[in-house]
């Protein structure tokens, strides 16, 4: 029972201690923040990019592709049939974005996808991604009358206000058409006056100048008959972010768009354009694809692009997107369908393949991270030790009275080894409703600092997602607690067993 009081007395009274306790605080929050920061950032990019990427994904070297794609979904199956829930071909490469603004022309390169609409979200999370709800459930390039939200529709990220989106798709477009057909009849009106306002050489009659003003001719302009192929485009191309972080929108469903890329001529290629018509946005919230990616009809970019055998009339694609069924090892289908397809034409890879460099850093860091912040645990521990042994010195007279009272060197050891762990205890214990409390209110904190700062603490186009995203792993916070516990325990054992071998003769010999 004396070990109990002492311990307890000693933390009460010991007030140097209290830097261990802060040392351990700071280094069990800081560890439980960038744990949970950390899964929040991993777990985010694993399902995002899953839900981007396919599970595997056969594509041809040449951005021209290869000719019937049932064929080769055919030999897919025979392949890796078992294993395959879905396919899709599609059509990916790189383009010029153009649009007008005033009297400037913007231009942005971007990555062109051509899609089937039906198959798309069967091999991906296209669809949950897209901004109107009709699409979400089923995609399609066509102008919507309505029903965009107003709010994020992304679970578990917020609700945020957008109330621009009510206006987006046939609203929007109709209300472009009115300003369009207004400036159209001011440059008719304008050409009319200038012409009239022009001499005629044969013609040098004082009253050609009259003032007679032509009246506005009246321009009807159907958007309907105007609406060229639909475009899906990514929400980072259509807005970027203000002041306060909330979208300003440059484009919009109902904009038209003009999209140029190289045809698929192999000996002679030129540049194709064609005009589309902003139909959706499309949001996966990791900005390097919302500030990329445009999905237009797959066969649609095939005509545009000229990719058709014209012997046989087969189309030509340059990707099939596979999803596996659940439970189904990737790495092993796609080395089946490595040895199944001739790797001078065909690369086939898993969407861990495509992102493995990015993944390998992401985890590399955190391995750093963690063995860096446990060394301000350490430190603490050095505290602890130096801190014990001062207290062994100037507790000598005491712990030689404890001693010829009955005292054994158990009991003794034991005083200094509970001390440790109830520093240990009480500096976790702290630093863990630290670490908590601040991981829960991160976001607003960061908001915080950055006003106050001037610079965004968080920076979507750096960090991928425009929130911090975080997960508490219980068992992440379990080692942490018991490793910080470890570490002031080791570092009472020196100092225990230098007071437990005190001799009580020694220890009162100068009292």
């Amino acid at each position: 029972m004396y070990k109990f009081l002492l311990c307890w007395r000693y933390l009460r009274t010991r007030y140097i201690a209290l830097a261990s306790i802060i040392s351990v605080m700071l280094g069990v929050a800081t560890m439980i923040v960038v744990n949970s920061v950390m899964s929040g950032f991993v777990t985010e990019m694993h399902n995002r990019l899953h839900g981007i990427l396919s599970d595997v994904v056969v594509e041809s070297w040449s951005i021209n592709g290869f000719a019937d794609a049932e064929a080769h979904m055919e030999k897919i199956r025979q392949v890796a049939g078992d294993s395959i829930e879905s396919m899709t071909p599609t059509v990916e490469v790189w383009a010029m974005l153009s649009y007008g603004r005033g009297n400037q022309t913007i231009s942005v390169p971007v990555r062109l996808i051509g899609i089937d609409p039906a198959t798309q979200g069967r091999v991906s999370d296209f669809a949950k991604y897209l901004q109107h709800p009709a699409n979400r459930r089923q995609p399609s390039f066509q102008l919507r009358q309505g029903g965009y939200d107003v709010r994020d529709h992304q679970a578990g990220l917020g609700a945020v206000e957008r109330p621009q989106m009510a206006k987006a798709g046939w609203p929007h477009r109709r209300e472009w058409a009115r300003r369009w057909a207004q400036a159209e009849a001011a440059r008719r009106v304008r050409e009319q006056l200038e012409r009239q306002r022009r001499p005629k050489p044969e013609d040098h009659r004082p009253d050609v100048f009259a003032d007679d003003r032509p009246t506005e001719p009246e321009v009807v302009f159907d958007p309907a008959e105007h609406c060229w192929d639909g475009a899906v485009i990514g929400f980072a191309l259509a807005s970027s972010p203000d002041e306060e972080g909330h979208p300003r929108f440059r484009l919009m469903p109902g904009d038209d768009i003009q999209l140029a890329t190289l045809s698929a001529s192999p000996r002679k290629p030129e540049l194709v354009a064609r005009d589309f018509t902003v139909t959706d946005l499309y949001e996966s919230k990791m900005s390097e694809y919302d500030g990329q990616l445009v999905f237009v009809p797959i066969d649609v970019l095939q005509d545009m692009r000229g990719m058709k055998d014209p012997e046989s009339g087969k189309r030509f694609v340059n990707q099939i997107q596979i999803k596996l069924k659940p439970g189904v090892d990737g790495r092993e289908v796609r080395d089946r369908l490595r040895a199944a397809f001739s790797p001078h034409y065909y690369s086939v890879s898993t969407w861990q393949d495509k992102q493995g460099p990015l993944l390998s850093a992401v985890h590399m860091e955190i391995m750093i991270l963690n063995i860096l912040l446990f060394l301000i645990i350490a430190v603490a521990g050095f505290g602890i030790l130096a801190i014990f042994l001062m207290i062994v010195v100037e507790k000598t007279r005491d712990i030689g009275i404890l001693k010829s009272l009955g005292a054994s060197r158990g009991g003794i050891m034991g005083i200094f080894l509970g001390y440790g762990f109830s520093l240990g205890l009480v500096g976790s214990g702290i630093g863990l409703a630290l670490g908590l409390v601040f991981v829960h209110n991160i976001n607003d904190i960061a908001k915080w600092l950055g006003k106050i700062t001037g610079q965004p603490i968080f920076d979507p186009k750096i960090y991928y997602f425009y929130t911090i995203p975080t997960i508490v792993d219980p068992w992440t916070i379990t080692w942490i607690v018991l490793g910080a516990l470890a570490i002031a325990v080791l570092s009472s054992i020196l100092p225990a067993l230098r007071a437990a071998l005190l001799h009580p003769v020694e220890a009162l010999r100068y009292e």
